[in-house]
């Protein structure tokens, strides 16, 4: 029995990978650039919404799709605990991070610490999702790659930080969404290069099973529930804001 896993990547999951990535990364530009507008409340909603748009859907979501395109000729599951906890560390790294350069976009080092930041946030969210992969051996890693991985990804969220204060058209975000989905799947599949499977079981069609464990065939709609879920908060704050603005408007056009 040959204990390295074969393994072959499925192309239109690549390319769904990289479509919610863009999308993302536009509806995180989007609220980003509404964090500095708002003052308060206003501004909270809008960096949790940026946090939960780039962490929970173009970083996150991007992840797990991006392992669906992942064919092995051995079952696998997936550990919720430790893959829910790398969706909060990926929300919650975007959102410090955006909060962060928010009070001052003009600082470059506000800037460059906060890329660090949730350079570091994608790379924790990235191999916390890869450690909870359960499949009947191991993962053996190149340490070069691994580092190369997260050089990228600080690389990228340094990029991304200083897009989403720095681009005003809907052009440009397009255009910076793309980018910014570009650096951040060249950082998952980059580190998805580094892992060497190792199988260790010689029943490699049973998948491994227990309480917090859910099939590799199941996750697909595990992550469509939460991409939904996180779409709904976002758009729920963004109708919110619009509909206090839209009743506050004419209480100052009244005032004139």
């Amino acid at each position: 029995m040959n204990p390295t896993v074969v393994t072959s990547w499925q192309p239109s999951y690549v390319a769904v990978s990289f479509a919610i990535s863009v999308l993302g990364a536009f509806v995180a530009l989007t609220a980003a650039t509404r964090i500095r507008r708002g003052a308060g409340v206003f501004s909270l909603f809008n960096t949790i919404a940026a946090g939960v748009a780039l962490g929970g859907i173009g970083v996150w979501s991007m992840h797990f799709i991006g392992m669906l395109a992942l064919q092995m000729d051995v079952a696998s599951s997936y550990s919720m605990p430790e893959t829910l906890v790398s969706l909060v560390a990926a929300i919650g790294a975007s959102s410090v991070a955006l909060g962060y350069v928010a009070r001052a976009p003009e600082q470059r080092g506000r800037v460059l610490l906060a890329g660090v930041l949730l350079g570091f946030g994608v790379v924790v969210m990235h191999y916390l999702g890869m450690f909870g992969l359960r499949f009947g051996g191991f993962i053996r890693w190149d340490m070069g790659v691994v580092a190369l991985s997260a050089a990228i990804a600080i690389g990228a969220a340094t990029a991304a930080l200083w897009l989403a204060f720095h681009t005003g058209s809907f052009g440009f975000r397009a255009v910076a969404s793309v980018l910014m989905a570009v650096a951040v799947c060249a950082m998952h599949y980059t580190g998805m290069n580094a892992a060497e499977f190792i199988c260790t079981t010689a029943n490699r069609v049973v998948p491994p099973s227990g309480f917090g464990l859910v099939s590799a065939m199941d996750l697909s709609a595990v992550v469509a529930v939460a991409a939904l879920g996180m779409a709904a908060v976002i758009s729920i704050d963004q109708v919110f804001q619009r509909a206090v603005t839209g009743r506050a408007a004419p209480s100052r056009t009244g005032m004139r």
